[in-house]
């Protein structure tokens, strides 16, 4: 049923481009479609806040929908920007599933498209912007050196096959290579990135192996969930670490709960997508490929960004 509403979809976002008569670069005032993948992540509410700020300074109009986590929901919304001929469309896929679709569809009405943090790998975006998730290398050498070398690990993956969970499996497993003192007893992928799903996923783990002594969620909302679960199931001493740096998760690396994150760049990204997004529109070209660096924070670095997010 699914992969029939998705086809159906993908077929009315084929017909939405063919019926198009006005191009976009013919009106006057640009109007930006933001279509993000879940706003229940602080991580997606940020970028989504900075793109509408810089747009209400520029005097851009822009156009947010919000897919709740859901592929086929995301098709339908895109459809709707491309019939409202939107200037461009950032995109911030809702996962792997489908990802493609909205990208073709959008090329074939002539409208470009500014992915973040996710780029269908079939059909890439025009340009895609995103923190260098293979920074996560930098993180398990922090790991390995406060760990003094040795551990059992386990790890809470994102959702399989979208970028961030690739670059961040990547960089991490490379400094574990460096570091054969810490052994990997666990691994289980999420589907929403989600603290629930951390708890629930990291408590069956220590269930399994309660001497679990370092928990690596690739996102800060599966690291909390992981402490969370550490801390019902009377782990001492347990390394958390996470990725993503949002605020509230900023303040749990202050109070202790997470060990330590890779704090992104949210607000540089959003007004970077709004810019890149301006600059398809008008014809001009813009890079394929934009990352941005993470910082490695802990409790001794984070006032600043809690004061000021990058």
């Amino acid at each position: 049923m699914r992969v029939n509403c998705l086809k159906t979809l993908a077929a009315g976002l084929a017909l939405s481009a063919a019926v198009m008569s006005v191009p976009a670069h013919a009106q006057e005032k640009k109007t930006i479609g933001l279509a993000v993948a879940n706003l229940q992540a602080d991580f997606f509410n940020q970028i989504k806040q900075s793109v509408e700020k810089e747009g209400a300074a520029t005097g851009v109009a822009v156009v947010t929908v919000d897919a709740a986590g859901d592929s086929a929901t995301q098709v339908s919304q895109i459809q709707d920007l491309i019939t409202r001929n939107v200037s461009a469309i950032i995109y911030i896929p809702a996962g792997a599933t489908a990802a493609s679709v909205p990208v073709e569809a959008a090329r074939k009405a002539g409208i470009p498209v500014v992915a973040v943090d996710r780029n269908p790998p079939d059909a890439p975006a025009d340009t895609f912007i995103a923190t260098d998730s293979v920074a996560a290398e930098e993180l398990g050498n922090f790991v390995c050196k406060r760990s003094g070398g040795r551990g059992r690990l386990a790890e809470i993956q994102g959702q399989i096959g979208t970028t961030p969970h690739i670059d961040r499996d990547e960089g991490f497993a490379k400094a574990m290579k460096n570091c054969p003192g810490i052994k990997e007893f666990a691994k289980q992928a999420s589907n929403q990135w989600a603290q629930d799903e951390g708890f629930a996923i990291a408590q069956a783990m220590i269930q399994r192996d309660p001497e679990i002594t370092i928990f690596w969620g690739q996102a800060d909302a599966l690291a909390l969930g992981a402490a969370q679960a550490a801390k019902v199931g009377n782990l001492s001493d347990v390394i958390v670490v996470g990725f993503d740096g949002d605020v509230a998760r900023l303040e749990a690396v202050r109070s202790g709960t997470l060990t330590a994150t890779m704090t992104q760049q949210t607000q540089l990204m959003g007004r970077l997508a709004l810019d890149s997004a301006l600059k398809l529109a008008n014809k001009k070209s813009v890079p394929a490929t934009q990352l941005q660096p993470a910082t490695l924070t802990t409790k001794e670095n984070v006032a600043p960004f809690l004061k000021q997010h990058p």
